[in-house]
């Protein structure tokens, strides 16, 4: 090919430059084509290049995540990933973002977070059984007042989970929620969906996917109609989010749960198709003809979901414009092509079959119709009528786009301008106020008080989380979610789990330390984990500083999922959270999922019975940055900045790896009674909330004790309630693996949190009720 070939024109760079293209990507397109792009062709390459849907930055450092184990039947690179739980049964799962469409229209923003997330399961031909929602806001209160705006993007986002969710009839059972300045322009909103597979005749527990095979068989599009909303959302989703948010309102899809149930259902029943025989009227049985592979149409639409599937397969497809079923008439092919109406799916079917199929969906009220045809030139040919439109190399558009040339820099002091005020250090002190013993009782009821611990039940009573009825332990009943799986003594155990000032510190230890509290969550309640799903939310890659956390926290995601034995099997990727005033701080996220191998022996989150003993199990000191008392306290600079006292605590990934195996134990052999993990809060924290799950009050040596040893947030620690007659068996259990420990008091009948001074014996308490109160009423008014 001729060099000038490779050098685009005026008019090319323009258009390319217009849809986010860079100079060498469209050089790179000329390179392939031979030729300048047509308009068509051109919106082609930006979808399937731009960041959300080629993965461009990221994709290099995402193999460095360790993702193999003898239960992995689909890892990373499909719709979601897949585990296997026995001969009969898997699991998939898997997060995903929407937090730009959230931020510009939080209703329908978060409402089609949920329906797509929800369609990526479906597409492993799994049945959708819970959904869980990650959420991180701008602080709610300005001074002494209510930051109104923030709380209209809270309830908005709320409002469109719960809609769809409970319309779509599939359970909220767990999330998690942050406020922090750091995502006052950039909210964060992932959401988390676990499908269950079931064995399927020959084909066993063998997941679909997004494949088309088999030269001349057939492309449906099932579903919804197709109009104009979410045209680019891909591209949308990567850039910065400036700019009146108004103008971007198109970019966002509007979603219908209703016709989302309808395509579960037709969906599940396509995919049984093959998987049973049938016996016609005449008496003779016949196969049915197996599906070979669907995907959903998020991002990008029919122009990114089509040449994915090619590629899969090997094989080119040619695709009619002209027989889309539209919503909206006249629609140009543009339009078509790149509309990210939600509630809709593409089969390939074998040749002969449509009919069958097409009656499936027609059965439900959905549209069914033949788009398309697996062809042998591996190209994505589109036609309207007799009108050669686009004709694009699969390999091309699928590979994607040269690596960009995204440089690493470690900032000067790590957070610095990842979030304000993070660049001041803390006044020395020969001794931190932090290390002095504490007025517990208003420090206590002040955190269970504060928007960042506090009961979260203002938006968990909106989602309805026992519809399907599998809900056992569903939201702020216990440190994860468990679900029965009918017909079976298993439990399904679900969390998800981040913390951003924590990125913010150290990223490095922001991912190892998601990865480690999520499996603390599952092994509190006496699973065993099984794999993660991660959303990984940061600022722009092309700013070194942005750049290198990501390796950063990459590689503590890594680490410790290699220390723990816990594969990756799918995830998300979300760059470009930022604004003109502010970047959010890394911010990586992690979905895990467990299995109790008998659901009547899972732990409890709350204390259990008068006279058991309660043991701290693990670290006794460690790092306090980062703690939410600090940034309550004593404000954001000594919460966040590492060069001054207190650090960031480092997980210790061996250590943690035997501590997650004791508590597994201790569960199993029935020696505890309750478990809850030391996070948020700290150590009086967890106490006060084992005691108000379980109603009962406790008695703890714990007076004269710091605020740092009281509420700091070290890493590797567990609060567990004790039989009086298995206080051996533990001891001993312990010993044996090297884990230190310390019985910290009682649980005792009367509603009292008291702690006894070790030497005078001095009580000091708080009632149950003040503590239910102040817990209660930390979302109290943001839903008026």
């Amino acid at each position: 090919m001729p060099a000038k070939l490779a050098r685009p024109s005026a008019e090319t760079l323009a258009a390319g430059t217009r849809q986010g293209l860079t100079p060498a990507e469209l050089a790179r397109i000329v390179e392939i084509l031979g030729r300048e792009p047509g308009e068509l062709e051109l919106s082609l390459f930006a979808l399937n290049w731009s960041e959300h849907c080629s993965y461009k930055s990221s994709k290099h450092f995402l193999r460095k995540l360790p993702s193999e184990s003898p239960r992995v039947l689909q890892g990373p690179g499909e719709n979601a990933g897949v585990i296997q739980l026995d001969d009969e049964l898997a699991v998939a799962f898997k997060v995903e973002s929407h937090n730009h469409p959230s931020a510009v229209e939080p209703f329908n923003g978060a409402a089609t977070g949920i329906g797509g997330i929800i369609r990526d399961i479906l597409g492993m031909g799994a049945r959708p059984i819970a959904l869980l929602d990650s959420l991180r806001f701008g602080e709610p209160n300005v001074g002494a007042c209510r930051n109104t705006p923030l709380l209209d993007l809270l309830r908005g986002v709320v409002a469109g989970i719960a809609h769809y969710g409970n319309c779509v009839g599939v359970p909220t059972v767990g999330g998690e929620l942050y406020f922090d300045d750091a995502y006052a322009d950039d909210p964060l909103v992932n959401v988390l969906c676990v499908g269950l597979l079931h064995q399927r005749g020959e084909r066993g527990l063998q997941p679909y996917g997004a494949v088309a095979s088999g030269v001349g068989n057939v492309i449906l599009l099932v579903g919804a109609s197709t109009g104009r909303d979410g045209i680019h959302g891909a591209t949308f989703a990567s850039e910065e989010l400036v700019g009146e948010k108004e103008a971007k309102r198109p970019n966002v899809q509007v979603g219908d749960p209703f016709k989302a149930k309808l395509l579960i259902e037709a969906t599940l029943e396509a995919c049984n198709v093959g998987a049973r025989r049938a016996v016609p009227l005449r008496g003779q049985a016949q196969d049915l003809p197996l599906l070979i592979g669907l995907q959903d149409l998020g991002a990008g639409g029919l122009s990114t979901a089509l040449p994915e599937m090619a590629a899969r397969g090997g094989v080119g497809i040619e695709l009619q414009l002209e027989k889309i079923p539209l919503r909206t008439r006249p629609m140009t092919p543009y339009e078509i092509l790149l509309s990210e109406s939600q509630e809709r799916m593409v089969l390939c079917v074998p040749t002969g079959s449509e009919l069958r199929f097409s009656r499936i969906f027609h059965k439900w009220g959905l549209e069914a119709a033949v788009i398309g045809r697996v062809i042998a030139e591996k190209s994505f040919i589109i036609r309207q009528e007799q009108h050669l439109l686009a004709q694009v190399p699969i390999e091309g558009l699928a590979g994607g786009p040269p690596p960009p040339d995204c440089a690493l820099a470690a900032p000067d002091v790590v957070g610095a301008g990842l979030v304000p005020a993070l660049a001041s250090p803390a006044p020395a002190s020969p001794q931190p106020a932090w290390e002095k013993p504490a007025d517990w009782q208003a420090r206590l009821l002040a955190l269970l008080a504060a928007p960042g611990i506090g009961s979260r039940r203002p938006i968990y009573q909106q989602y309805d989380h026992t519809v399907q009825i599998n809900t056992v332990v569903g939201p702020g009943a216990g440190d994860a979610a468990v679900l029965r799986i009918k017909g079976t003594p298993y439990g399904l155990v679900l969390t998800i789990d981040g913390n951003g000032r924590y990125g913010a510190l150290d990223p490095y230890q922001g991912g190892a330390i998601a990865v480690c509290e999520a499996a603390r969550n599952l092994v509190a309640v006496g699973a065993e984990p099984l794999g993660i799903t991660d959303g990984l939310n940061f600022a722009d890659p092309n700013d070194p500083e942005v750049y290198w956390a990501f390796a950063q926290a990459i590689q503590g995601l890594a680490d410790a999922a290699q220390a723990l034995e816990i594969p990756f099997v799918s995830g998300n990727v979300s760059f470009y959270n930022q604004s003109v005033r502010r970047k959010i701080p890394p911010t990586p996220i992690v979905g895990m999922v467990g299995l109790l191998r008998d659901i009547d022996k899972r732990v409890p989150m709350g204390f259990q019975a008068p006279g058991d003993l309660i043991y701290r199990i693990g670290r006794a000191r460690g790092g306090i940055g980062g703690s939410e008392f600090l940034k309550l306290f004593y404000g954001r600079g000594e919460a966040f900045v590492p060069n001054a006292s207190p650090l960031l605590d480092k997980v210790e990934l061996a250590f943690e790896s035997r501590l997650l195996q004791a508590m597994r134990a201790l569960a199993q052999q029935g020696l505890i009674r309750s478990a809850h993990d030391i996070s948020e809060g700290g150590l009086l924290v967890t106490l006060a909330e084992s005691a108000l799950a379980g109603g009962r009050g406790a008695e703890l040596d714990l007076d004269g004790r710091s605020e740092a040893e009281l509420f700091g947030e070290w890493q590797s620690r567990f609060i567990v309630s004790v039989a009086p007659e298995a206080a051996d068996s533990v001891a001993r259990l312990l010993g044996e693996r090297e884990l230190p420990w310390a019985c910290l008091g009682r649980v005792v009948p009367e509603p009292l949190l008291s702690l006894i001074g070790a030497h005078d014996h001095h009580h000091t308490s708080l009632h149950l009720d003040e503590l239910r109160q102040a817990h209660e009423q930390a979302l109290e008014g943001f839903f008026a």
